[in-house]
């Protein structure tokens, strides 16, 4: 029975990754660059030759560069391995095999964390370890999403799992010694090529090792930062000096010119400043999401004697990085993100201790029950409600998606018989979900169209398909636009900027209409005794819809049941509910 549940227990992150995975497979804006370059490269391969004339004409990086050069490297990999997986099945997601790539590649990295905490700890701070893990909301739903943090988490977590002690009977000095330099020269490696701030996690991690004496400069420390800087820059000069070319003229490192850029010149703080604090008053507890883990939990296994060594390794270079990553003034919760895995671990030594000596006294059962319940809670916050939401997140794909379906079903001969379709994407849209995955491919050969007879005994002869062209200008001022722009487009996506259905697409030129209204979050709503349940209602059972295939229609219709029962008998009338407003109009040309 015992070896059933550590089976379950592992498998729980990967699932639960690849079920958020599966609930939310569209992207925002700040994954933007790496899905794009893992689509180009699975679409286009590596440009060998007339290189700067092809990524000007394929790769979506040469039209959109952002403010700083990113890695390909990650890119590159993800789409190796989902390679294979292509020619299996060419029909397959690819957007979901890609991202579902990287989200194993993060969940492995989270297995063998949990398995060198039971080899350190016991099993029972695993366990602890594991629920806390899983019924965390950021580090589940952001694992398979392709932001360059967490191309780097992987990396840092199987590093933090070669600094977790080794029991004290299998410990000799050259073992350790291997086990340190790895996990030197892998967060080095991450820091080269993916996160300049990792640098700071290295320094501090070295620093603290260097002063408890298991490490020394000539055998650990040099060697790991020579190994991890030389393959690091080895990897990411050459392949991004090739595919930024145009762009950026000789050898490129990336996260220098991202650090020097952000850092040292301080644009970073046009996106936004926190105060010092923000680390661990907001991004910390939103992070860990149990307020139990670091009310209780972490304060209790730092006074204990028995753990305050262990935790205490654990959480001073992690601490030490937060709050010296707090001085910089742009923050945001994914810069501190790596150091989750050690918290949680601090965390999980004092819910054991709880736990094993809940028999002894009432206090500690009491304290058990509520960490049991926290845990449920938690997890039911972060599964029911907090992925619904996020999921409400990207009328951009779904505005996208309607547009091909209302296409591929219009009744207008001449859109059906034209060669190329034009899309004007607005800002929202692209900042909400629309992919180079979601976009139609060039077709193979144009589009000819025979007509048939007019007395149907000949139908209509098609071969071929529709080139489809998708541009994204970004448009401050309507006003600014005359109609030959707008004329040249027969369909538009566009924002609906006041939220209530009412917006700007009547200030364009010409005749449009109408052919779908997509809504997103617009926050949590109370409902009153009497009011009736809005669109937002839709959201979770949309989510159950998804979720249980054929099933869902059936499964989502109890839920309604339920609702009705709990909001009728338990709440006498009050409910919350997401709130849905309309954010993206889809138009067509009339006509």
């Amino acid at each position: 029975m015992a070896r059933l549940t550590d089976w379950f227990l592992l498998s729980l992150i990967p699932g639960l990754i690849l079920l958020h995975l599966y609930i939310s497979p569209y992207t925002k804006v700040e994954e933007s660059f790496n899905i794009q370059a893992i689509h180009d490269i699975l679409t286009y391969g590596i440009p060998l030759k007339d290189i700067p004339d092809k990524l000007r004409a394929e790769y979506d990086h040469s039209s959109f560069p952002g403010a700083v050069p990113r890695t390909f490297v990650g890119a590159l990999v993800v789409a190796g391995i989902a390679r294979p997986f292509i020619w299996l099945n060419s029909q397959v997601d690819r957007q979901l095999l890609v991202r579902g790539v990287l989200g194993c590649f993060n969940a492995l990295a989270l297995i063998s964390y949990a398995r060198g905490v039971r080899r350190a700890f016991g099993r029972d701070v695993a366990v602890w370890y594991t629920l806390f893990q899983a019924s965390q909301f950021h580090v589940i739903y952001y694992a398979s999403r392709t932001l360059p943090n967490m191309f780097a988490f992987g990396i840092t977590t199987l590093a933090l799992r070669y600094l977790l002690p080794e029991p004290s009977s299998t410990v000799q000095h050259t073992h350790s010694s291997k086990r340190y330099r790895l996990a030197l020269y892998l967060l080095t490696l991450a820091g080269i090529i993916f996160r300049s701030e990792i640098a700071l996690l290295v320094a501090t991690t070295t620093l603290y090792l260097w002063m408890k004496r298991p490490i020394s400069l000539r055998y650990e420390i040099l060697p790991a930062a020579i190994t991890g800087l030389s393959i690091g820059l080895l990897l990411t000069i050459p392949i991004d000096s090739l595919l930024w070319q145009g762009l950026y003229k000789g050898p490129l490192w990336p996260e220098l010119s991202a650090f020097t850029y952000n850092v040292l010149s301080g644009h970073a703080s046009a996106w936004g400043t926190s105060p010092i604090h923000f680390y661990f008053t907001n991004a910390l507890p939103r992070l860990l999401l149990n307020p139990l883990t670091y009310t209780l939990c972490i304060p209790l296994s730092l006074s204990l004697p028995a753990t305050r060594p262990a935790t205490t390794s654990l959480l001073l270079p992690q601490l030490a990085y937060i709050a010296l990553y707090s001085l910089q003034p742009h923050k945001e919760w994914r810069f501190i993100l790596y150091t989750i895995p050690s918290l949680t671990t601090t965390a999980a030594h004092g819910a054991s201790y709880i736990w094993t000596h809940r028999t002894k006294s009432l206090v500690y059962q009491l304290l058990s029950l509520l960490l049991a319940l926290s845990t449920l809670a938690t997890f039911a916050i972060s599964t029911f409600l907090l992925l619904p939401i996020s999921a409400a997140n990207y009328p951009g794909a779904h505005a996208l998606n309607s547009l091909h379906y209302h296409h591929d079903h219009t009744d207008s001969i001449q859109l059906q018989r034209q060669q190329s379709v034009a899309v004007h994407l607005d800002n929202l849209a692209c900042q909400t979900g629309v992919t180079r995955f979601l976009q139609r491919p060039p077709p193979k050969s144009p589009l000819i169209v025979l007509p048939g007879s007019a007395d149907g005994k000949h139908p209509e002869l098609r071969a071929g398909g529709q080139r489809w062209v998708y541009d994204k200008t970004e448009i401050e001022n309507v006003e600014d636009v005359g109609s030959e722009f707008w004329d040249g487009f027969d369909y538009l996506l566009v924002e609906i900027k006041d939220g209530d259905g009412a917006g700007d697409s009547d200030e364009r030129p010409g005749s449009w209409e109408v052919i779908d209204e997509i809504a997103g979050f617009g926050g949590m709503r109370i409902l009153e005794p009497g009011e009736e349940f809005g669109i937002g209602a839709g959201v979770e059972e949309g989510v159950l819809r998804r979720l249980f295939g054929k099933y869902g229609d059936g499964v989502a219709e109890g839920w309604r049941a339920v609702k009705g029962i709990g909001r009728r008998y338990v709440t006498g009338g009050w409910w919350v509910e997401v709130r849905m407003v309309p954010r993206i109009r889809v138009l067509r040309r009339a006509g």
